[in-house]
């Protein structure tokens, strides 16, 4: 199995990760999102790449290009798009026009073992664009094949939302209602998104942090019957569709960073929602030799914390750090069931017992000592950084190697410095580009250095502004959706 797509077989089933539900084809879970029993989805099985696939893999980056290479591994997963169908579209959505250059991801070398993985190319300045483009035209292409509309409701801490606008705007048969913390996101963050003017955009504030609008995007997804009256669908990566995008540029990465498939690599991924670092444990488990996925993240350390004592224990708004990388503002990491739902050997009632009942209860849950022995085998390390940190590291690494990072890559390559194995190469996975926390910058290099920025951009921040300041509140979030969705 993984050989391609016809090897394949059987079409692809997916499985909700708390047991109660299941789904053959992809095109349903695209427009679906979360499952009905709460659970998210994954496939049945990962397919499993031999030696002579990962080698024609390699083969196809280097001579075709980066789309090629998406349609090689999208197609193990979706089987219910035709398959020139779907080669189009992974044309259409990676172009050097659209990401600067023909690698679409190309590596950038901090220092000898550890380089940079270029993602924040596209037309937002952040990773989210690496994944939410190919989303925009795959919802398009199939509401277009069954003649529907959806309407996307999102929530994001910063640079998911206007990667989501970006991609949907102007998309036939969509709209977006997207959710962002009021206040809590960086000057450039919100101009992206508020800017916006497009009809079937709608950007609401709401007033809370980033976890009260995820909890009402799950809400809003639970209520069933609202969902499909009002053809409720989701963009973040709580929606397969998303992650799955994501797994190709850890290939990518691979394939750039080696010579051959004998050796390892690890990766370090600035983690808030675990949906980046989730798609390389995809990759992992598909069988690219990654040594190490490092999940790295800010004073909001609900992650490292658990990777370091098997406790996953969500804060409350008020526990929630307002930092100076804001997209991993987030105390309660919505793609985390995911892994831990392999990490239990796929076990949906123990899933649902420690996601859906132990933190509703208690706000927290601890592994078994087992459990906890068995992350090991996963390949997972974690650590932290502060706002200090971010500083400083920005800092050295302009100085010292003349890149200049933003705010999340800094927490990243922080935490890549104190983990990395001789003889392992390090890559970092750069989360937006540092035009987007010009603030943070000024204080780390001094007023002199400024982040360059597209000149389409450059008066971003000036541009009016049409978004909407709503409380935490499902109910009148559903009210809004209800006046602006024509039944």
């Amino acid at each position: 199995m993984g050989l391609s797509r016809e090897l394949v077989g059987l079409p692809m089933k997916y499985i909700s990760t708390r047991g109660d539900a299941t789904r053959r084809g992809f095109s349903e879970i695209l427009l679906e999102g979360l499952a009905p029993d709460g659970g998210l989805y994954l496939p049945e099985a990962y397919p499993r790449i031999d030696a002579p696939t990962l080698a024609r893999w390699r083969e196809v980056q280097a001579t075709q290009g980066y789309a090629a290479l998406a349609f090689e591994i999208l197609s193990l997963y979706i089987d219910d798009i035709p398959a020139e169908d779907l080669r189009a579209l992974c044309a259409r959505t990676y172009t050097a026009e659209v990401y600067g250059s023909d690698a679409i991801v190309p590596l950038k070398p901090l220092e000898p073992g550890l380089c940079l993985e270029s993602l924040s190319n596209g037309p937002t300045l952040a990773f989210k664009d690496m994944a939410m483009q190919l989303l925009g035209h795959l919802f398009e292409y199939e509401l277009g094949r069954r003649g529907e509309t959806l309407n996307i409701l999102g929530a994001t801490s910063g640079d998911t939302g206007s990667a989501a606008e970006y991609a949907m705007r102007g998309k036939r048969g969509v709209r977006v209602f997207m959710l962002s913390p009021h206040g809590r996101m960086s000057p450039f963050q919100q101009a992206q998104m508020f800017s916006l003017q497009d009809e079937n955009i709608h950007n609401l504030a709401v007033e809370g942090v980033f976890d009260d609008a995820q909890d009402i995007v799950k809400a809003v997804s639970n209520d069933l019957a609202f969902k499909r009256q009002y053809r409720i669908g989701t963009v973040n990566s709580i929606n397969w569709a998303r992650l799955l995008a994501q797994v190709v540029y850890y290939f990518a990465g691979y394939f750039l960073a080696t010579k051959s498939n004998d050796e390892q690599v690890s990766f370090t991924v600035p983690s808030g929602n675990f949906g980046n670092v989730c798609a390389g444990h995809v990759a992992r488990m598909m069988g690219l030799p990654v040594k190490h996925l490092v999940v790295a993240t800010n004073e909001n350390n609900v992650l490292e914390e658990f990777f370091r004592t098997g406790s996953y224990r969500v804060r409350g708004s008020a526990e929630t750090f307002e930092t100076s990388s804001p997209s991993m503002d987030i105390s309660k990491a919505s793609n985390f069931e995911r892994f831990v739902y392999d990490l239990l050997g796929r076990d949906g009632a123990r899933t649902k017992a420690l996601f859906a009942d132990a933190l509703s209860r208690e706000g927290v849950f601890t592994l078994s000592a087992e459990e906890f022995a068995q992350i090991g085998a996963y390949g997972f390390q974690s650590g932290r950084s502060t706002h200090a940190d971010r500083l400083a590291t920005i800092k050295a690494t302009y100085e010292g190697q003349g890149v200049l990072i933003d705010t999340h890559t800094a927490d990243g390559v922080k935490v890549a410095r104190e983990l990395r194995e001789p003889g392992v190469p390090m890559i970092v996975l750069e989360t937006a580009l540092p035009a987007k926390f010009e603030a943070t910058i000024a204080e780390a290099l001094g007023p002199d250095v400024h982040a360059p920025r597209p000149a389409a951009l450059a008066d971003l921040e000036s541009r009016p502004k049409r978004f909407q300041v709503m409380p935490a509140d499902t109910a009148r979030i559903q009210q809004y959706i209800r006046d602006h969705v024509p039944l």
